[in-house]
């Protein structure tokens, strides 16, 4: 007799609904976790200081004087310079949306971590404003002007920005925002408002999908879904009391599907950059193309510039993929050395050109978003110092907008961390207290100057871009004391990946990327200037980004962004080929997080990757 067949696991449901549960119980877990102020100043110190404070408040928002004098005690008390006050009535989907962006456990603590708020009053003392440059005044802002401000401001005050609830503030009556308010909430908060709101409308259909099909088990997960505002946010003990909770959640799933479709519409009207500020950018780059761009490339050298030898070969021709700028490079190999450069190389005005809108002005945004995310490789190359030196003074060259030297501070409080870079970036490194002192120029320009000042130099993914990488070598042997540390960082031109990812192989980096040098080229050229290599990693090294790279390439190189301004213009066409293109590969970019994952393990376990670490003593004479 022939056994029953075995029931279908409705595998989709059954993972749905194990993704909301631990969403539900993450949201209600975090919510308990954020302080509430009591609804009286503390008087047992007498009466709270409020001088030197400000309190920020959205249109609509009308603090009591209580709520103000317990918000400064409070960060007095806790050595806070910025708090986000969340009013007790915060609408669900505004409360729901916060609980997934903010871990309220561990927010102070990540220097790195976007300044996150409700964005209906802020707190903040008077010298974060100055140094923010910020000047409150009337009218009141919107939501959306204060989200993006209380992002600013945590950048002023990277381990000193806190959240509370406060039980007497109410968000004056406003809703949860749908349509052009959201998409621009969203926006401000550094998020993608199209993505988002296609991710949205997604879910839900593919919630409805497995509700209709997959019995009961996709009636659960849409169940779930519906009733998680107030799971999260209902019952006793709850911090935050939203106005009409039970009727949100009843409306929950109509109110998404209107609240995405209206958002993805207003997302796709203000998709395209308007503006004077375009035309002018546009105008400047018709203006540097006008004679082409091979006018920005060297003539081609015949030799080696790290060991003099003559036997080049072309390692990969590829175009500009960060970017799409006109324009076509080539990496040789040294077959002698193994040393790897750009030929010809750009002259440092198609250098000015290439990096324009990258590091700063159009680009700046999604860059220093990339950079907030590396706080795991900033402190590991933090650490690789710890059995070796407990330094006073530590120079970060190429430090871009401070970003190592702010996340190293955890690791080394007491250091004091200096940073040097060519783009106005270590200006506002400055201003932010992430670097002690920001000087703007080229090294080698900088060395007499600091001649030896500091027990630490570091150089992060900095010597690949430079011209001269072994004058660079020279500029740090003479700011290092005796017995200093120099630490480097750099692509591995001998990766495995380089070979089989070919032009799409991120670390390449065209026309950025001047020299790779192989490890053992760095170690000799260290020894030939008076270093003692003490430590290397390569495993530790990795950056998981191989194949999301490839794809981000690929994307680039089958449909540029039709906005450039550097392009010939965008049109219906080019526009539409770009969101196919971006949605085709969604899963393409999904595919390539899983096989970096993978690859970083492997990479840590057999001390293998796309890059290595080196630290070296300076030898004591």
């Amino acid at each position: 007799m022939t056994p029953p067949p075995l029931p279908r696991v409705p595998w989709t449901s059954v993972l749905l609904l194990v993704a909301l549960g631990a969403g539900t119980v993450r949201a209600r877990r975090r919510l308990r976790a954020i302080p509430v102020l009591p609804v009286t100043p503390p008087a047992a110190a007498g009466v709270p200081r409020a001088a030197g404070w400000r309190l920020l408040t959205a249109r609509g928002v009308e603090p009591d004087a209580a709520t103000f004098l317990a918000a400064c005690a409070y960060a007095e008390a806790e050595g806070l310079r910025v708090l986000d006050l969340l009013p007790a009535d915060l609408p669900a989907e505004r409360a729901l949306g916060l609980l997934r962006l903010v871990d309220p456990a561990r927010y102070r603590q990540d220097r790195l971590g976007a300044g996150r708020g409700a964005g209906f009053a802020v707190l903040v003392t008077e010298e974060v404003l100055a140094r923010a440059g910020v000047e409150p005044g009337d009218p009141r802002p919107e939501p959306a002007e204060l989200l993006a401000l209380t992002r600013r401001l945590k950048e002023y005050a990277a381990d000193a920005t806190g959240l509370a609830v406060a039980p007497g503030l109410s968000c004056g009556g406003a809703g949860d925002p749908g349509g052009p308010a959201r998409a621009a909430e969203l926006r401000a908060q550094g998020l993608p408002p199209a993505a988002l709101a296609s991710a949205q409308l997604g879910g839900l259909a593919l919630l409805a999908g497995v509700a209709v099909r997959q019995g009961r088990w996709g009636a659960a997960a849409a169940g779930l879904y519906w009733l998680q505002p107030y799971l999260v946010l209902g019952g006793p003990g709850s911090p935050l009391r939203p106005a009409g909770l039970g009727r949100a959640t009843a409306a929950r799933p109509l109110r998404s599907l209107g609240s995405g479709l209206r958002t993805a519409a207003a997302a796709r009207r203000d998709a395209a950059p308007d503006g004077a500020s375009e035309a002018a950018r546009a105008a400047a780059y018709r203006a540097d193309l006008a004679e082409g761009a091979g006018r920005f490339l060297e003539p081609r050298r015949t030799d080696c510039p790290w060991c003099g030898g003559d036997r080049l070969t072309v390692r990969v021709r590829m175009p500009d993929l960060l970017q799409a700028k006109p324009g076509r490079f080539t990496l040789e190999r040294c077959e002698d050395c193994g040393h790897v450069f750009q030929n010809p190389r750009l002259t440092p005005e198609g250098l000015e050109f290439y990096y324009r809108d990258f590091y700063d002005g159009r680009g700046g945004e999604g860059t220093g978003t990339v950079f907030g995310t590396q706080g795991a490789a900033y402190r590991g190359r933090a650490e690789m110092l710890l059995p070796h030196a407990d330094p006073a003074t530590w120079l970060d060259v190429g430090t871009g907008h401070g970003h190592f030297c702010n996340a190293a501070r955890d690791v080394w409080p007491q250091t004091r961390f200096d940073g040097l870079d060519m783009g106005e970036g270590v200006r506002e490194a400055e201003r932010r207290g992430w670097v002690e002192s920001g000087y703007l120029g080229q090294f080698p320009e900088f060395a007499p100057k600091l001649a030896g000042q500091y027990e630490v130099v570091s150089m992060y993914h900095y010597l690949e871009h430079t011209r001269e990488p072994l004058a660079e070598l020279d500029a740090a042997a003479a700011v290092l004391a005796p017995g200093g540390l120099l630490a480097i960082e750099l692509p591995d031109p001998q990766s495995r990946m380089a070979r089989l990812l070919g032009p799409l192989w991120l670390p390449w980096f065209q026309p950025q990327h001047q020299h790779l040098m192989p490890a053992a080229n760095l170690r000799e050229a260290l020894a030939d200037r008076g270093f003692t290599v003490i430590a290397e990693e390569h495993g530790p090294a990795h950056q998981g980004n191989d194949f999301f790279g490839a794809v981000a390439f690929a994307a680039t190189r089958v449909s540029p962004d039709p906005d450039r301004p550097w392009g010939p213009g965008p049109t219906p066409r080019a526009r539409l080929l770009a969101h196919a293109v971006r949605v085709a590969a969604l899963p393409c970019f999904a595919a390539a997080v899983a096989l970096d994952t993978l690859r970083s393990a492997v990479a840590r376990r057999t001390d293998g990757g796309n890059a290595y670490r080196m630290l070296a003593r300076k030898d004591v004479p």
